[in-house]
């Protein structure tokens, strides 16, 4: 059998097989771990020793529960491991700590270290980590989706006002039951106890939802309440309980409130795919029914329904609504499917449990890794450095238009490989484990990727294929790690050092492209595409990248990433794609934001096929044609409707808007208007009215549910400036087909930049 030998530095120095879940326990001086064997989950009672790390012994001497006072070697500030007799002795020392100190555990410059995570701690300090043996499709996976109505006359649901109530709650697991427990049938009481005696019937080793976080949980948790009935999912029988949490993914912040049921995980598919778009910006949108259809997770034959009518399929089509939540249970297991191995891998890997995994960041695993072998080796830990400001990657557009036609290639792993071969590492990794660790991931994921390809077992080549997507994630956060406010061992000088040979190394290229006769179009941080040279044929490719690759420091491999009929360039990081089976892949926020309204979207992609197939004279009548079906109301609300995800709670925005430091808007306004308890990501859909162009947005907003056939009253002249905005962007290039250097002219660079 194909296997990847076990590295302690990676998975742990305990092997302990089938570890599943840890909750803790005996009044926070043990941790209850479960296992699984087979078909059967087993329990285990371990005692457990909390901790923190201080610069100064004397920050908790004499503190209650004081178990010991560790000595730890090496240059480190945090020279002393404090072990305590129980949690709540922990979190006293930590209190005592921050009041001595003057700053929280979480400030990079404190002279102590808090882990508020007590299985974050047991498995830093026993070299533990999850699911040992067992493969992704071991896990007894549970979805569940509920169904609410919403009281007349309002238009979202709440879960405080009376007249609402859940009507709907289906359940999916992996190995294949399926049931709807049904509100015309049980009322909402018995709904809910129905709904805890199949979770504990079942047993999951896993609960999945999308967005379960921040609706379906908080509408059960409430309604619950309400009637004075315990959710009581936990395997040692406690109650679903829940805290406020943030999730940073890159530059948005989402608030959540974060759910834990004892012994068992909880994973959010909304979050996984807003993980993965942050990586691929390939989504087409975060909704359950968008995500089953782009990953191939949605059943030809499932029921869809117009969320805006589930009061009235209740009442006269139950049956309909009830496969409707069924499907949306079986489609969230799906897309749990795509999304989730790579997690479960890293839960193999790093000290987090698995539904920490997929609510940390990958800077945050690398420091994990880092502490876990400082600590197995009795080592003292250093204080991150303050912030400084790092260079960024070497990007350029050397010429705009139609290219065609166009390779690309990249540098693999180019910075993990630059920081190898330097090797480049942080000031303070006195025992070397950053580049070790670095060095043994990146290893692992070349030989997972080559066992995967040669495995004929699917099970294995899955699991395989998992590993290395892990593997990967990681391997590329090692240099933004450097920089990392919070990393212990972060160095700004080091992250410099990279992105200024990694900027080296694309000018070479760019260099030798152009002595090769190519002609370079755009170049990104790791990669370039390129036109090759007259006469160069797709049977010489390899030759060529060898050629291309002469002059390259040692250690750094080119590879040939794709081959493309067209290219449209447009600006800085925003380009499409035709690849030889006709299809269109839009690069950039400029042309495929989710802050657009669709149909500049649909125009913009449109036009951009136009233009790559050779025919930039329909571009224009592209354009007429959306000028005509909006002054003839003939385009769909959904159409012209724009989302926007609020990022402030509505008390911020009201106290930025009074402070000036903020204009009034839109979405605020109509959340504020409608009553909705909203909260940081949440999404608002809005359409203008008005009969000019020149409105006031935030004033002429109407939510996009309130459009009415019967009188539509959408703004025709506001779209229609808008279709006449983009036609001005574009116009340029309708009037030449193929490329002309990038101008170098602000006026230039201001009148072709989108939006």
């Amino acid at each position: 059998m194909l296997t990847l030998e076990r590295a302690p530095l990676l998975f742990g120095r305990d092997p302990t097989p089938g570890l599943l879940a840890y909750a803790l326990a005996d009044g926070g001086r043990a941790l209850t771990l479960y296992r699984r064997e087979g078909d059967t989950v087993t329990s285990e009672l371990v005692p457990f020793l909390p901790f923190l790390l201080l610069a100064d012994a004397d920050l908790v001497r004499g503190a209650p529960g004081l178990v010991s006072i560790e000595p730890l070697a090496g240059p480190g500030e945090l020279r002393r491991l404090a072990r305590f007799g129980a949690w709540g002795d922990a979190l006293a020392a930590r209190d005592r700590c921050r009041e001595a100190s003057g700053q929280p555990a979480n400030a990079p410059s404190a002279p102590y270290r808090f882990f508020p995570d007590p299985v974050h701690q047991y498995l830093l300090l026993t070299g533990r980590t999850s699911f040992g043996g067992l493969g992704f499709e071991d896990l007894r996976r549970l979805a569940l989706d509920i169904e609410v109505l919403t009281t007349e006359g309002h238009e979202f649901p709440s879960a405080a006002r009376p007249g609402d109530r859940i009507v709907a709650i289906a359940l999916a697991d992996s190995t294949g039951f399926r049931h709807v427990v049904r509100g015309d049938r049980l009322d909402e009481p018995g709904l809910l106890g129905e709904c805890t005696r199949l979770i504990r019937e079942r047993d999951p080793d896993v609960i999945e939802g999308h967005n379960i976080f921040r609706f379906d949980l908080e509408y059960l948790e409430a309604r619950a309440r309400r009637h004075g009935i315990a959710l009581a999912w936990g395997r040692d029988g406690s109650a679903l309980s829940g805290r406020v949490s943030r999730l940073q993914i890159a530059e948005r912040t989402i608030g959540y409130r974060r759910w834990e049921v004892a012994g068992r995980h909880i994973v959010d598919t909304w979050m996984l795919a807003m993980l993965h778009d942050a990586g691929t910006r390939d989504l087409p949108g975060f909704g359950l029914k968008d995500l089953a259809r782009h990953f191939g997770a949605a059943a030809p034959e499932r029921t869809y329904l117009d969320p805006s009518r589930i009061s009235r399929e209740f009442t006269e089509a139950p049956e309909r609504l009830m496969a409707y939540a069924a499907d949306d249970a079986v489609e969230t297991l799906g897309v749990a499917s795509v999304l989730a191995p790579p997690y479960f891998a890293q839960a193999q890997v790093v000290p987090f449990d698995y539904q920490s995994c997929t609510l940390r960041g990958a800077a945050a695993k690398i420091d994990a890794l880092m502490l876990r072998e400082y600590l197995r080796r009795g080592q003292a830990v250093p204080l991150p450095r303050p912030v400084a400001p790092v260079g960024g990657g070497y990007t350029a557009v050397l010429h705009q238009g139609v290219a065609r036609p166009v390779l690309h290639v990249d540098v693999t792993s180019l910075y993990p490989s630059l920081m190898l071969a330097g090797p480049i590492a942080p000031a303070s990794d006195a025992l070397g484990v950053f580049t070790e660790l670095l060095r043994h991931l990146y290893q692992f994921r070349v030989r997972a990727k080559r066992l995967a390809r040669d495995s004929g077992d699917a099970r294995e080549r899955a699991h395989l294929l998992a590993l290395q997507q892990s593997f990967k994630i990681l391997t590329n956060a090692f240099y933004g790690y450097l920089a990392f406010s919070s990393g212990h061992w972060n160095d700004f000088d080091a992250a410099n050092r990279v992105t200024a040979e990694g900027r080296a190394v694309l000018t070479t290229l760019l260099e030798r492209l152009a002595g090769l006769g190519a002609t370079p179009v755009e170049a990104d941080t790791d990669g370039v595409y390129f036109v090759p040279p007259p006469g160069h044929a797709p049977a010489a490719d390899e030759a060529l990248l060898e050629r291309i690759a002469e002059g390259l420091p040692p250690g750094l491999q080119l590879e040939l990433d794709g081959r493309y009929p067209a290219m449209f360039s447009y600006k800085m990081k925003t380009y499409a794609l035709l690849d030889e089976r006709g299809r269109l892949f839009l690069k950039g926020s400029a042309f495929r934001s989710r802050g657009l309204e669709p149909f500049l979207r649909q125009l913009i992609e449109q036009i951009v096929r136009a233009l790559l197939a050779g025919r930039p004279h329909e571009v224009r009548r592209i354009v007429d044609g959306w000028l005509e079906d909006f002054a003839a109301h003939r385009v769909a609300p959904r159409v012209f409707a724009r989302t926007e995800t609020l990022q402030d709670s509505l008390d911020a925005y009201r106290a930025k808007v009074a402070a000036g430091a903020r204009p009034p808007s839109a979405p605020y306004e109509l959340a504020i208007a409608s009553g909705r308890a909203v909260q940081p990501g949440d999404q608002i859909s809005y359409y203008v009215a008005g009969r000019t162009a020149g409105v006031a947005v935030n004033e002429y907003a109407r939510l996009a549910s309130d459009w009415d056939p019967a009188r539509p009253d959408e703004n025709v002249e506001h779209y229609k400036a808008k279709v006449r905005e983009v036609w001005e962007r574009f116009r340029a290039f309708t009037e030449f087909d193929g490329l002309r250097p990038y101008a170098d002219e602000p006026e230039t660079r201001s009148q072709l930049s989108l939006f």
